[in-house]
Order: C-alpha cells, then sequence, then structure tokens
C-alpha cells in the first residue's frame, strides 16, 4: 500500500514541476474570484481543521522519542507533516480545476462525478469524527454523551454556513484572525524573548535540510497523514480552484506552499516552544485552542459541504433550508457513526483518490488535443 503512495506521491509532485516549467505564465482565474486576502484565509481555513490546533502538543514527544524520527527535531518533522511539500498537491488539482477542467469536463463523467462526490462525503465525515475521536484528548473530562453532542452541533453549524458562500467567507476570514490572535497571544504568554523564540523557531530549517524524507512516508503514522491528504486534494482543489483571481501558475504555487506554511510554522513554533521548556497549556489558552479548533473543524466541512451538495444540485433553492440542512446533517451524522462503528479507514480513501488520479491521467492523455486547447485558450485569455 505505501508502495502506490510513493509512486503517487512522486507522480504527483512531477507533474507540479512540470506544469510549472512548461505553463508557468498561464493566467489562473476561478469562477467566484477573491481578494488575496480572502484568497489566502479559504485557501488556509478550508484545507486545515482542529488536528493543526491540537495534534503539536500530543505528538512533539512522540517524535522527540521514536527512532523512526530522529533524523531531525519533533517541530520540523511536526512542519512536515503539516506544510509546504504536501500543499503541491492542492496547487495541482487547484491548477487542473482552473484551467484543465472547465475545457475538458472530465469530472461531468457520471461515474467520475459520483466518486469524486462519495470521496468528498466520506472525508467531510471522517473530519467530524477525528474530532469526536480525539475530543477526550482536548477537553478533559468530556463525557461520551458530551462528545457525540458537540460533533452533532459542529455538522449542524456547518451545514448551515454552507448555505451561501457568503458565510464561508466570514468564517475563513473570522478563524483566521482569531488563528493570528491565539498565536500572539499565546506567545506573549510563553515569556518567551525574541531571540529565545527565534531560536527555537529556527529548528524548522531541519525540515528544508531533510525535506526529500518526505516525499515518501517515514512511518505508518506520516503514510496515515499521506493519505489523509490525498482524501483531501481533489475536493479542496475543486473548491480553492473557484476563488482564484488572475494569477500566473508560478504565482499560484508559491501561494499556495508559502501562504499556509508561513502561518503553520509560526503556530507549530509557538507550541515548540512550549514543548521544548515544558510549558504547561491549561486554562483559559487550553479552551482558546478547543473553541478555534471548533471553528476550524465547521470552517473545514462547510466548504466541502458546499462542494458535494453544488456539484450534485443538491441546494436550498430546490431542496428548501429545513431539507438540505435536516438531509445534509442525517447524512454526515450517519456516515459518522459508520467510521466509529465499522473498520472504514481514511487510507481507503485515499487509495480510492490515488486510483480517480490514474483514471483521470489516462483520460487527459486520450484527450490531449482537447487539453493543448485549454491551454492555448488560457494563455490568450486577457490579462486584468
Amino acid at each position: 500500500m505505501y508502495e502506490i503512495l510513493s509512486i503517487a506521491i512522486a507522480i504527483t509532485l512531477s507533474t507540479s514541476v512540470f506544469i510549472c516549467v512548461k505553463w508557468g505564465n498561464v493566467i489562473c482565474v476561478g469562477k467566484t474570484p477573491v481578494s488575496l486576502l480572502a484568497f489566502s484565509a479559504i485557501l488556509f481555513t478550508s484545507g486545515l481543521d482542529v488536528g493543526l490546533i491540537m495534534f503539536p502538543l500530543v505528538e512533539f514527544p512522540i517524535y522527540a522519542t521514536e527512532e523512526a524520527y530522529n533524523f531531525t527535531n519533533p517541530l520540523a518533522i511536526e512542519f512536515g507533516f503539516w506544510g509546504f511539500l504536501v500543499w503541491a498537491f492542492y496547487f495541482l488539482t487547484t491548477f487542473y480545476f482552473c484551467i484543465v477542467e472547465p475545457k475538458i469536463g472530465l469530472f461531468q463523467y457520471r461515474a467520475i462525478r459520483w466518486v469524486n462526490n462519495l470521496i468528498i462525503i466520506a472525508t467531510c465525515a471522517f473530519t467530524a469524527y477525528l474530532f469526536l475521536s480525539y475530543a477526550p484528548t482536548y477537553i478533559e473530562g468530556i463525557s461520551s454523551l458530551q462528545q457525540y453532542l458537540l460533533v452533532g452541533l459542529i455538522i449542524f453549524m456547518a451545514v448551515f454556513s454552507s448555505t451561501h458562500v457568503r458565510y464561508i467567507k466570514f468564517l475563513s476570514l473570522t478563524s483566521s484572525a482569531l488563528f493570528l490572535l491565539l498565536t500572539i497571544v499565546m506567545l506573549g504568554a510563553s515569556g518567551a524573548s525574541v531571540p529565545a523564540f527565534v531560536e527555537s523557531a529556527a529548528n524548522l530549517t531541519g525540515y528544508f535540510e531533510n525535506i526529500h524524507y518526505f516525499v515518501g512516508p517515514v512511518s505508518d503514522y506520516h503514510g496515515w497523514y499521506l493519505f489523509w491528504w490525498f482524501a483531501w486534494s481533489i475536493m479542496i482543489g475543486q473548491f480553492v480552484a473557484r476563488f482564484v483571481s488572475g494569477i500566473k501558475t508560478w504565482q499560484l504555487l508559491i501561494a499556495l506552499l508559502v501562504i499556509p506554511s508561513v502561518a503553520i510554522a509560526l503556530w507549530f513554533s509557538t507550541l515548540y516552544y512550549y514543548f521544548s521548556n515544558e510549558i504547561p497549556v491549561t486554562g483559559l489558552l487550553r479552551w482558546a485552542m478547543v473553541v478555534l479548533g471548533v471553528i476550524f473543524v465547521i470552517n473545514s466541512l462547510d466548504s466541502l459541504i458546499r462542494l458535494y451538495t453544488d456539484n450534485l444540485g443538491v441546494n436550498t433553492e430546490g431542496l428548501g433550508l429545513t431539507r438540505y440542512v435536516g438531509g445534509n446533517f442525517l447524512l454526515l451524522g450517519c456516515l459518522v457513526l459508520l467510521y466509529q462503528l465499522t473498520p472504514l479507514k481514511i487510507e481507503w480513501v485515499g487509495l480510492i483518490v490515488i486510483g480517480l488520479y490514474l483514471a483521470i491521467y489516462i483520460l487527459l492523455f486520450k484527450n490531449r488535443r482537447k487539453l493543448r486547447e485549454s491551454f492555448i485558450f488560457a494563455k490568450n485569455r486577457p490579462q486584468n
């Protein structure tokens, strides 16, 4: 299974490099372009969830002690699992849905459309399930009933937020602002001097010095992460591509690699200072992390719900608000229970996504004349 994963990563990254070399100056424009600030917020919050907020403090001790990670420091490992290189997956799919899909329309094929939407729904439910599984780690003393009630509330709020793009944009901007605010507050509460924080954050260089390790899974746990990112990749590209506002291909790559990674690096460096100096995160700071994590889950879910309901033509205009909210709530709630009560794993979804990638590559080869036409059209598109 990991051999398939490694081959898929190598092909994906190679394709991303080829696209930038060959079509780096092609202008990418989405259906509903937004400002760079709004695009950055949507990109950041749609592609991440509560794990970004809460996982590092749990994972740093593992990375510090297990042999598989002894080639660099825990901060570099954590950043490698979440930042920079993995966003190249999202670049490839965002570029595809900006430039290629509008001309070729492979995702309009019935089989591909249904497989794609089932992947989106399954991954959406997994995000909620993951929060359900880790809630006792985040919230000390929470009961099983409270876990289910909280996850139910999160799903309900996400479904409601998905009813209009303006809610998604507002929540993305708000959660991004709160994320930066919490980072600043926690950095201040740590008592770190500027030189001490910079010295701690300098451990991030361990990632770039060892970036070749992260091209394939360095452990089973890393493999789980990579399958998770593959599961997200096509649907995040579909969603984010809508908001691209007329930037060149190479600029899109830089935006996807750098914008989220800067925020991730700052947050992880802050938490790593707490870890390395054995500073406990308790009280209001802990609760602030939990609240922001909940908002991130809602923000991840609402974009995915909006995506699959648009793809399937199941919206509030056709169903009405009550049926739309109730139907999606029941669907996701049942799937969360399916993850809870069966052996269903995100790795299976990731494998299906890799299979979908393969199908797309084959179909693009068969439709290579249309593919060339799509690039010619994009090159001749007038710049704003």
